[in-house]
């Protein structure tokens, strides 16, 4: 087997979740399986390993579990981008696009410092509008987005095209069609 197969079948899905007609793909099946988190994050680490990322940038919250181990590897401080109204210091805010409205997430001001390399990461890319508005926050702190790493990719949705069509590369390790 390969190893996109292994991952494949390391995530759960969940047919009519969070509403009919929605194939949720839950990767805490993967983060409990030591060996497919492992070489998850290490396939993501690898393209960067000796480019000198400063930070990793995670979305709440899974994002968050993501950024942390990729951080560790790669010797970087860890950012995390955050819904509104949920961290303590003075922030930055930016809105971003939902499928049915908007929502608005921070990060601190103080937490990119410009001109610094930053990679973005969250467990799933699909609409991309909360990965495009979090692109949008780091820029806004002068960071310079090196990549935006997903595990998922839903490509049906188009993501991936709107955060390349900013000018971010983007890194996925599997792909499921639908939504």
């Amino acid at each position: 087997m390969s190893f996109k197969t292994d991952l494949s079948a390391a995530i759960r899905s969940i047919p009519d979740y969070p509403k009919p007609g929605i194939i949720f793909r839950d990767i805490t099946t993967l983060l409990g399986d030591a060996v497919a988190f492992g070489r998850a994050v290490d396939e993501l680490v690898e393209p960067y390993a000796g480019l000198g990322i400063d930070k990793i940038a995670g979305i709440e919250a899974r994002g968050f579990i993501l950024g942390g181990a990729l951080a560790h590897q790669l010797k970087a401080g860890f950012v995390p981008i955050r819904k509104k109204g949920k961290l303590p210091h003075q922030t930055v805010r930016m809105a971003y696009s939902l499928e049915y409205g908007t929502d608005e997430m921070e990060i601190h001001v103080d937490a990119v410092k410009a001109g610094e390399k930053v990679i973005l990461t969250d467990d799933l890319i699909a609409t991309g509008g909360t990965a495009e508005g979090a692109v949008k926050l780091l820029r806004q702190l002068g960071a310079e987005i090196v990549s935006a790493c997903f595990v998922i990719d839903l490509p049906d949705l188009g993501g991936r095209r709107k955060l390349e069509e900013l000018g971010v590369e983007v890194r996925t390790l599997v792909e499921f069609s639908g939504h």
